[in-house]
């Protein structure tokens, strides 16, 4: 029997949540051999709005290509957050930026809580590294892909400059992923 699961970055345009997607798509199908489709949604303002990627990842072929029962969500906004948590399915995971999601959804799903963006500007000096290290964080608390596939994914996306930056990032990301608690 196959499984299906669906991810959904969310956060407001400019963060990077498409390229999130795109690189957890990427890392699920061209280096872990799975079965991956990316959709995105983002408001008319763009940059400053709520936007999210979405990610369907299965071992067999994906006959709906859109995510209706979310297994794991990040939400690195409040607007984001309120906007796009209804679809956490039961035992599900939410991923929050703790300073800037303090009104937390309830439900039956775990609540995981990280400084995401702040930990990039202060460890990392670079906050548009916040969605590589949210992946590396997602990709720990999910386990639906390999940590070795997502490194290889996010290093063959970002630009030769920027290459040892985002490697920390990653890493960083596996790293804080590789010990958080769930709040609720």
């Amino acid at each position: 029997m196959g499984y299906r699961y669906e991810l959904r970055f969310s956060g407001s345009g400019g963060q990077g949540m498409i390229l999130a997607g795109i690189i957890m798509a990427e890392a699920a199908a061209i280096y872990d051999g799975k079965q991956a489709v990316q959709s995105q949604s983002y408001g008319p303002e763009s940059r400053g709005g709520a936007s999210r990627s979405e990610v369907i990842i299965s071992n067999e072929e994906i006959d709906y290509p859109k995510a209706t029962s979310i297994d794991a969500m990040l939400a690195l906004t409040q607007e984001a957050c309120n906007k796009y948590n209804k679809d956490i399915k039961d035992g599900g995971i939410l991923l929050i930026d703790s300073d800037e999601v303090k009104d937390v959804p309830k439900g039956n799903f775990k609540v995981y809580s990280f400084p995401i963006i702040s930990t990039a500007t202060d460890v990392l000096g670079k906050g548009i590294v916040a969605n590589i290290i949210s992946l590396g964080i997602m990709t720990e608390l999910t386990k639906i892909i390999s940590t070795e596939s997502m490194e290889k994914a996010v290093l063959a996306r970002v630009p030769a400059a920027f290459t040892e930056l985002n490697k920390k990032a990653i890493h960083l990301g596996f790293e804080k992923g590789a010990v958080l608690t769930p709040v609720s």
